[in-house]
C-alpha cells in the first residue's frame, strides 16, 4: 500500500519541528545545555515559545530529538523492507542495530553532549518509547492473523529491550554493576559494544516473535 505524500500543512509542521531541534542542538553545543532556554530556541527557530511548546515539552526533549529524529520511523521502515522469508526476530534486531549503531559524526558529537547531563540522558532513554507505535503497525501488517494486541505487545517489548541496552551501554563510571544508577549523575561513559548490548537485550524476545509467526503459517 502506497502512502500518500504529506500535505502542505504537514510539511510546514515538519519544517518547524526540524528548525526547533536543530536550533536546540546548535545552541546547546555553543553555550552548554544549562545555558539554553526555551525562549532562546524558539527565537533561533523563528517561532514563539508557545509554538515551541506545541512540539516539545522541554529543552532536553528538543536537544535529544536532533539526534533521534525519525529513528523510530526508520526502524519500522527497515523491518517492512525485509523480505517476507526473513525471520521477523532477525528483521527487527538488524533494523534496530542499524539505526542505533550506524551514526554519523554529527550524531556522535551530540551523543557526547547528551551523556554529560542527567536530564539529557533521561530524555534520550525516554525517546525509546517512540519505537512502539510505528513498529506495532509494521508487525501487525506482517502478522495479519496474530491480532493487534500481539503486535503491540511485541513492539512495546522491543522498545523496552532497547532502553535496557542503552542503560547498560551508558553506565556511570564506577557504578557499572549498579542497576538504575543512571539517574544519580556523575560521569557516564559508553560501555562495550552497543550492537552487542542491543543483540543481548533483544535475544529473549525471539521465541515470542517465532511463536507469533508460527501462528499465522498454514
Amino acid at each position: 500500500m502506497t502512502t500518500p505524500p504529506p500535505g502542505l500543512r504537514e510539511r510546514k509542521k515538519q519544517a518547524t519541528r526540524e528548525a526547533l531541534r536543530e536550533a536546540a542542538l546548535r545552541l546547546a553545543v555553543e553555550r552548554g545545555p544549562d545555558q539554553v532556554r526555551v525562549e532562546d530556541i524558539a527565537e533561533a527557530a523563528g517561532v514563539s515559545p508557545r509554538t515551541y511548546n506545541n512540539y516539545f515539552a522541554s529543552r532536553e526533549q528538543a536537544i535529544v530529538s536532533a539526534v533521534t529524529a525519525d529513528r523510530e520511523a526508520r526502524i519500522a521502515a527497515a523491518v517492512a523492507a525485509r523480505p517476507a522469508e526473513v525471520r521477523l526476530a532477525d528483521a527487527v534486531t538488524e533494523a534496530v542495530i542499524e539505526q542505533y549503531a550506524n551514526t554519523g559524526e554529527r550524531e556522535h558529537q551530540a551523543l557526547l553532549l547528551i551523556i554529560t547531563r542527567t536530564a539529557l540522558r533521561d530524555a534520550f532513554l525516554d525517546s525509546t518509547a517512540g519505537i512502539e507505535p510505528p513498529l506495532t503497525a509494521v508487525i501487525a501488517e506482517r502478522l495479519v492473523d496474530a491480532g493487534a494486541h500481539t503486535a503491540r505487545v511485541l513492539a512495546a517489548s522491543v522498545a523496552a529491550a532497547v532502553r535496557i541496552a542503552l542503560e547498560g551501554w551508558l553506565r556511570p563510571a564506577g557504578n557499572a554493576g549498579v542497576a538504575g544508577s543512571l539517574g544519580a549523575g556523575g560521569l557516564v561513559v559508553p560501555s562495550g559494544s552497543l550492537p552487542d548490548q542491543l543483540r543481548t537485550a533483544l535475544a529473549p524476545l525471539a521465541p515470542a516473535f517465532d511463536a507469533a509467526e508460527r501462528r499465522i503459517r498454514p
